[in-house]
């Protein structure tokens, strides 16, 4: 018999960190590119009938209709600086944490996440996120309504820089911070229900016979897309509100929180109101997802093939 040794496998190149947090950012922004006029329209709802006043628009098909005929089309991106900024900040943080918390997770335990800790380290990631993404969102928030108010009343921010500066100065710093409590709330939702309903509905398509690829990215992005919608749109619709709100003389705003919105809105707009904009947000939120993994997956991909790394993201 032959004394030459079989050379042991050599293990996978570890992904550096900081990778998932970049290739998790850039993904999102590329995403916010497509999906930005949705993200304008879903915001305008939400805000409409505000305050007992008449809703402006019937449906999501009629305030495009309207926002492009009396603003313009170039209306529809209006504050897509503020959306690239959310992405580079919020998204950055919570896919690049999630990762890095999932790949811990495999790595100590030898296995797979189940549903609840999937949703655990969602929602850890989530509201890490959106702490670090709540300037912008914000800004955000504030632009894509501007286009709504009466033109005495209108901010005309310029850019998410500018924004952010008047906030500073007008309004003092901790006004980037506004909305901060319900914007966490959201994202750990956001995060426990899109995160992990990716995750698990990526693994039941794979073990049901369909191929890693774009199609199974696909499917189970809008599969985590629609429950995502369905579990946010309360806590996303208080936070919008919030944010948007204009602070009076006496230093007080038409809420008082979160839950005064929830009471306020189902006690004026009927409960149903909670879910206004459900259409836009899930054909935001749908593409958003399926774009942002889909990235995601192929930066993954392109670089475990140039490198001979192993593992995927979810």
């Amino acid at each position: 018999m032959s004394d030459t040794k079989v050379p042991a496998p050599v293990a996978p190149k570890k992904k550096p960190a900081y990778l998932q947090y970049l290739f998790g950012g850039s993904a999102g922004m590329g995403a916010t590119c497509f999906v930005q006029p949705l993200d304008l329209v879903k915001t305008r709802l939400q805000i409409s009938g505000q305050g007992g006043t008449a809703k402006e628009y019937t449906g999501m098909f009629d305030a495009f209709t309207k926002i492009a005929k009396r603003e313009g089309v170039r209306a529809l991106y209006k504050g897509l600086s503020a959306g690239l900024l959310r992405q580079a900040t919020y998204t950055t943080t919570r896919l690049g944490t999630y990762t890095f918390l999932n790949d811990t997770y495999k790595r100590e335990t030898g296995k797979q996440a189940n549903l609840f800790v999937s949703m655990g380290l969602g929602v850890a990631a989530g509201v890490t996120g959106s702490f670090v993404g709540n300037p912008a969102e914000i800004s955000l928030i504030r632009m894509t309504a501007d286009g709504k108010l009466p033109l005495d009343q209108r901010r005309n921010y310029s850019s998410v820089i500018n924004a952010i500066s008047r906030m500073v100065r007008e309004e003092g710093v901790l006004t980037l911070w506004r909305g901060c409590i319900p914007t966490m709330g959201r994202a750990a939702v956001v995060n426990a229900a899109q995160l992990s309903s990716y995750s698990q509905a990526k693994r039941i398509l794979v073990n049901n016979g369909m191929h890693e690829g774009i199609m199974l990215h696909f499917v189970a992005s809008m599969i985590s897309g629609l429950v995502t919608t369905i579990a946010s749109m309360p806590v996303d619709i208080a936070k919008t509100r919030i944010q948007n709100m204009k602070i009076g003389p006496d230093g007080k705003g038409e809420y008082k929180g979160a839950i005064d919105v929830l009471a306020k809105v189902c006690r004026q707009e009927g409960v149903f109101a909670l879910w206004k904009g459900f259409w836009p947000y899930y054909f935001r939120l749908g593409p958003h997802t399926v774009i942002t993994f889909i990235f995601m997956e192929q930066m993954n991909e392109l670089y475990n093939r140039t490198t001979g790394t192993g593992g995927s993201s979810f």
